[in-house]
């Protein structure tokens, strides 16, 4: 997958620096796959959720953080929307954002 962009990860990261080898691992498995569906995600990642929007989030450092990703299966771009809080999370949209 091409991921779109990890400097939002970087800025996360240089913020919460407790979050920059999760993330980093995240990273660099995501770009070694090659989903075509919802399915192929929880294949791999079995803790995260699809909903609607060809939306994922993922729960990164045993749920403490989570990470909203627009997925366009066609073209193998996963679209960083949201990196934030358990807390920071609850207050969006994560369908929309």
């Amino acid at each position: 997958m091409r991921v779109i962009s990890k400097n939002k990860l970087i800025e996360f990261y240089k913020k919460h620096a407790e979050t920059k080898s999760p993330l980093e691992t995240w990273y660099h498995e995501v770009k070694r796959e090659n989903w075509t569906n919802p399915m192929d995600v929880l294949n791999k990642y079995r803790s995260a959720s699809p909903i609607k929007g060809n939306r994922v989030v993922f729960k990164i450092k045993g749920n403490q953080y989570r990470l909203v990703a627009k997925i366009n299966y066609e073209l193998r771009i996963l679209y960083i929307r949201f990196i934030g809080t358990h807390k920071e999370y609850d207050k969006i949209n994560a369908e929309e954002i």
